[in-house]
Order: C-alpha cells, then structure tokens, then sequence
C-alpha cells in the first residue's frame, strides 16, 4: 500500500472497529500474527511494516519517533480509516504517544505497551550496547544480545531454542534493514513526550512488565501517572519481560481485548 513516498506492507486480521498495531524496534508485522488472531474477533486489527523494515520501502526521508507517527497517520488515511484504536509495542508505543499528541481525534483508546517517555541512564546505557551490533552489521551478536528482551526463565527453558527457529525469520536480515534497525535505536533513544503526555485524552492502557531491562517497570510507571486517568497493568514474576505478550500471551491477550471492549465506538 502506498503511503507518503513508499510502499508499506500491511496485514489485516478479522472485522469491526480498526485496531493499529504498531511494531517495536527490529520487529515485522509476522509478530503478531498469532496475538492478533486473539483480537480478530472483535476487531479489525491493522498491522503493518515500520519504514524501511520487512516489506516496507526505506524511502528518503526522516527517520525519527514522529516521522514514523506521521507515517502511521498516513497509513489510516490510507485504508480510509477515520479513527482506531491503537496498541504500540515498545517504539511503537512511542510512536503511538506521538501519533495521539498530533491528531487527538483519530485515536479511540490507546494500549502503550512495554513503553518509556524519556530515556533515562540505565535505558541509555541498554539501548547503547543493543544498538551497536546494528551499527557495525553484525547481524549474529545483534540477535544473541536480543535475548536481553527475554525472561530468565525462558532464556533457560527447553522452548526457548524452538521459539527463535520460529522467529528467525521475521527479523532484519537485509543490509537495509539493518541499517533501519540501527536508526530505530537512534529514534528510541530520542524519544522525549514526558513533559507532554498530560494533553493525551485517549483512554489509556499501560501495561509494564516487572522483568523488562529495556523498557523497565518504572518507565510505565512514570507514563501511566503523565496521562490522565491512564489504567497501569503490571505484570510480575516470571515472564513478565520485554516479551510479555508472548511470555504471557494468555493474560496479554483478554487484558487488551477487555480494555478495548470497554471503549467501543458504538
């Protein structure tokens, strides 16, 4: 589908009111094929390829939070969508905070997931070293530093190994995509809505995880009390990483679909 100046992939599942859901850093929309069978009964669940990621083109423009919330702008008024709800995952909740700050009407309820407004000094300090391998191409210590998103637990589970046969194909593999990654990461650790996030009216879902080194319990925290009247859900113990939606897949899922059901258009 044509969006702007490039080609972006998209993905529909199911019918009824429009469900964005926007990637996280080196993600494609194959992520959520299985989670998003989980909302398809209800909803029309959008998902889709970030800039310059899966088979969407790079184009030449921009790369920053807000460009890519632009994009996503574009995208709904693309598939002719007046207004959504919209669940971004990791820099795709940064890029759904910036996508609601710039067109308030368009968003029905907003699910900010594994989410921060401002990067702090151990966020800094993660986001740094993930990010290197993108930079120098390299691709196999780039994905083995990833299991950073994962729990201990599963990290050291029998399941573990089948799951990232499973995955492998759905992260950059391309030297572009590589090198969008890497710009990802400079867009993450850009990212700045704390002193903004007080005009948000949406309804909004926060969900943390009490595991996650990326996007750590305290960020969600600190967003959830910026928006007014924002739910927090923390997940605790084990599973409750950066994966969480996955780890935890059979509370993720009816959380999101119960808080969405509550915010019906009609």
């Amino acid at each position: 589908m044509q969006v702007g100046d490039i080609a972006v992939a998209v993905q529909e599942y199911g019918d009824g009111e429009p469900l964005l859901v926007v990637n996280g850093t080196s993600q494609s929309l194959g992520f959520w094929a299985d989670l998003a069978q989980g909302w398809a009964g209800d909803h029309r669940v959008i998902t889709y390829d970030l800039r310059g990621m899966g088979g969407s083109e790079r184009g030449s423009g921009p790369f920053s939070v807000a460009s890519l919330a632009t994009d996503a702008l574009g995208l709904l008024d693309a598939l002719e969508i007046e207004r959504a709800h919209v669940l971004g995952y990791s820099l795709g909740s940064a890029i759904a905070q910036e996508l609601v700050l710039a067109a308030p009407d368009r968003v029905v309820s907003l699910v900010l997931y594994c989410t921060w407004a401002r990067t702090d000094g151990f966020q800094r300090a993660m986001m740094t070293g993930l990010a290197h391998p993108w930079r120098t191409g390299d691709l196999a210590a780039a994905l083995g530093a990833l299991g950073v998103a994962f729990s201990p637990q599963l990290l050291d589970s029998p399941e573990f190994g089948a799951l990232i046969e499973e995955l492998l194909p759905l992260f950059p593999s391309t030297e572009q995509q590589i090198r969008t990654t890497a710009e990802q990461w400079d867009a993450d650790l850009a990212h700045d809505t704390l002193d903004r996030l007080g005009r948000i009216t949406a309804p909004t879902l926060v969900i943390a995880g009490e595991q996650d080194l990326l996007t750590p319990p305290w960020h969600g925290q600190q967003v959830a009390a910026a928006i007014p009247g924002a739910r927090l859900e923390m997940f605790t113990g084990p599973g409750s990483s950066h994966a969480l939606g996955v780890e935890r897949a059979a509370e993720f899922v009816p959380l999101v679909s119960g808080f969405l059901a509550e915010h019906r258009t009609s």
